[in-house]
């Protein structure tokens, strides 16, 4: 008894007997012991340095071994309160082995606790707890009050050395938590992946800002639960194999603080085409992909994919690649992906990196920085900015607050035509844009659009007047020359008539001249383009099936320029429409999913107006890579001018996702299209084309073969 009383009086008394944190981290709460419930958070460590001293003394016996040998000298302990709220001894260092034995006793008999939290989750806690030996004999127990718990107590921070551990040893990983969910990472931006969440986003009521993409996950988990809904979709599956395959990413690190994944990615087409003006061929896509993304802290994220990738695709596609073609020797351009090299005969091999940082310092902030794509729009199709061209390199500022999302962004573009290429070297040119997102009222969004393309003259490098995030682009263009830069503007509007069905518009303005808008002449300077869309989501009562009606309409002219190296393009395509100008288009689109089966069908309907001959005669306004002074007439400009086409295309696919973490689906795809044009040239025919695919693949980003 008499040993046990000396314990207890040093244990709850002793200003040598303190605990040091070794985990470096910003913790929100101590663990709480049932006795520690009502106190506060300030309170909490106290609460818990005080009611571990009396658990321990009350329970700890000195053994006769030590009391016998007069022992004076110190017992270093090493502990842990795990995620789960247990107590688990980590180390002891005695002299004596008795000494060693009664703790890990005295550490069984704890009660588990509240564990600690970090970011709001529960976390591990590591201690160190010096004990000098032999025990003080001149104090007596006080109460166990509040009072007492809040006083201020010296507290030792103890090197590793003093711990008898080492600094790798503390080092600790978790079994991993989907840290994506609530990420600054991008959700990879497919069309059939942003329609599992459309709906939840344009509610009626929600301040959410749907045009600027892609989204982060942390600003969509707010009204789509993508931990619940994910979960849903998994099988039940115990073994190794059973769950990378059905459920998880493939190889996955959590810490303190940070968190990895790793993963395989595939696009495997295996197909054929038929063509009036060809014969049956077989077409194929092999590409083979590595993601790695992660987190390091609550506020970066990082994301990275390599694509390698081999193919041959139906006939009419295989001709606009090569169309692009960029100066060089280089066969094509395959579109969407990038520069292609030959393969084998007639096939293309193409390389393609995407990757970004991600940082947001607080709720208000967002910055990007990277080697990818945006999109600006709610609709299938952008007239603003769209994700049809090749990556590129850009910084981007999204700044969210009360009822606004402002996003400016900062691009590198390229000109890869023979004309602007120097010394092997393409062309670089900038581009910025504005996009300002307001949600008037509940139902009514509205955003502003400003953008400009300038490129090197004279030495410019990147102008650093169109750095400032708050400016109208137009003026700037005009004080930096005529032909300093090419600025266009651009209105949106999304209305929300009701949980289900919404309305969205667009309006670009590449030149806005009134007399040329409102006389009717129709002159080449009404350079403008319009869109109108509708979603039903629900639609007919049937849940998990949308509809989609969209009609674009860009008249000649738009997106072109007098320096042809400002047009809006970047490797030969168009960084809006990727039909580029002079043309209408109408387009319906049904999606449905259950569960891990989706289906679409899409049915697109367009009138263009083709260049005819040498553009540099006559420019007739559909390429955005000519020169507005080789118009035909100044007046009189229609849509559909130039060698005139109508194009039917009619797609379906039909698909099961292996894997909802990594997005992995396998699918069968067919495509009919049936293209009419007046005069037959090098890339167009009048031709019906049925392209029908099996294919395997990771949806990382949206792949357009409606051309």
């Amino acid at each position: 008894m008499l040993s046990k009383f000396l314990a207890f009086c040093f244990l709850f008394f002793s200003i040598n007997f303190s605990y040091s944190q070794l985990v470096k981290g910003d913790f929100e709460k101590y663990p709480v012991f049932k006795e520690c419930d009502s106190f506060s958070v300030v309170d909490l460590k106290s609460c818990f340095n005080e009611t571990l001293i009396a658990k321990v003394s009350s329970e700890f016996n000195m053994p006769e071994r030590v009391l016998d040998e007069n022992y004076a000298g110190e017992l270093i302990v090493l502990f842990e309160v795990t995620k789960e709220g247990k107590f688990e001894l980590l180390n002891v260092t005695a002299v004596y082995t008795e000494l060693k034995e009664e703790l890990e006793r005295v550490f069984l008999t704890l009660p588990e606790v509240k564990p600690a939290t970090y970011n709001g989750r529960p976390t591990y806690m590591q201690f160190s707890m010096p004990i000098p030996i032999p025990f003080s004999k001149n104090q007596n127990a006080k109460p166990f009050d509040k009072a007492s718990l809040i006083k201020s107590r010296p507290v030792r921070q103890l090197s590793f050395e003093d711990q008898g551990t080492s600094e790798y040893d503390t080092i600790k990983t978790y079994s991993f938590e989907n840290r994506e969910y609530d990420s600054q990472l991008y959700i990879p931006f497919s069309h059939q992946t942003y329609s599992r969440f459309d709906q939840e986003m344009n509610r009626v009521g929600t301040n959410s800002h749907t045009a600027s993409k892609p989204f982060t996950y942390a600003s969509v988990n707010t009204y789509y639960d993508f931990k619940e809904k994910q979960e849903n979709l998994y099988k039940e599956k115990s073994s190794w194999f059973g769950r990378k395959l059905w459920n998880e990413h493939m190889v996955t690190l959590q810490g303190e603080g940070y968190w990895f994944t790793l993963d395989p990615a595939a696009d495997l087409q295996l197909g054929f085409e038929t063509a009036d003006s060809e014969n049956q061929s077989y077409t194929y896509n092999n590409t083979r992909a590595l993601v790695f993304q992660g987190g390091l802290g609550s506020k970066l994220n990082f994301y990275t994919v390599f694509y390698e990738s081999q193919g041959s695709f139906a006939g009419y596609y295989n001709r606009f690649a090569r169309s692009l073609r960029p100066d060089g020797g280089n066969p094509a351009i395959v579109p969407g992906r990038g520069v292609a090299a030959d393969f084998g005969t007639d096939d293309f091999d193409y390389p393609v990196a995407e990757a970004y940082l991600s940082y947001s310092p607080n709720k208000y902030f967002n910055f990007q920085f990277g080697h990818g794509k945006n999109f600006i729009g709610d609709g299938y199709r952008s007239l603003l900015q769209s994700d049809n061209a090749s990556p590129y390199p850009f910084f981007k500022l999204n700044t969210t607050f009360w009822k606004f999302k402002y996003s400016n962004t900062w691009m590198s573009l390229r000109d890869v035509r023979p004309e602007v290429v120097a010394d092997g070297s393409f062309k670089t040119k900038f581009m910025a844009n504005h996009y300002l997102s307001f949600n008037a009222t509940k139902r009514l969004n509205i955003g502003l659009f400003e953008n400009v393309i300038w490129t090197n003259d004279n030495d410019r490098g990147f102008d650093l007047n169109y750095l400032n995030p708050v400016i109208f682009y137009r003026a700037i263009e005009f004080s930096t020359g005529s032909r300093g830069g090419n600025a266009l503007i651009g209105l949106s509007a999304k209305y929300k008539f009701s949980d289900n069905f919404n309305a969205y518009a667009q309006v670009v303005i590449d030149e806005f001249s009134t007399s040329a808008v409102f006389n009717n002449t129709k002159s080449f300077k009404n350079k403008q383009g319009v869109q109108i869309g509708f979603k039903y989501y629900d639609a007919f009562k049937i849940d998990n099936l949308q509809l989609q009606f969209e009609f674009n309409q860009v008249r000649p002219y738009v997106y072109s320029n007098n320096e042809i190296v400002l047009n809006y393009g970047h490797n030969n395509q168009s960084m809006a429409h990727l039909w580029g100008a002079n043309f209408r288009e109408l387009i319906g689109i049904a999606r449905y999913e259950n569960d891990r089966w989706y289906g679409t069908a899409k049915l697109i309907y367009g009138e263009r107006g083709f260049e005819v001959g040498d553009i540099n005669a006559t420019y007739y306004g559909g390429s955005i890579y000519g020169n507005d002074e080789n118009v035909p007439s100044e007046l009189g400009i229609e849509i559909g001018q130039g060698n005139k086409a109508q194009t039917l295309l009619a797609n379906v696919e039909l698909g099961y996702l292996i894997n909802p973490s990594t997005n992995l689906k396998i699918y069968t795809n067919v495509l009919f299209r049936d293209h009419k044009i007046d005069q037959t040239d090098p890339v167009n025919f009048t031709e019906k084309t049925l392209w029908v695919n099996f294919g395997i693949r990771t949806d990382l980003f949206n792949w357009y073969f409606d051309y």
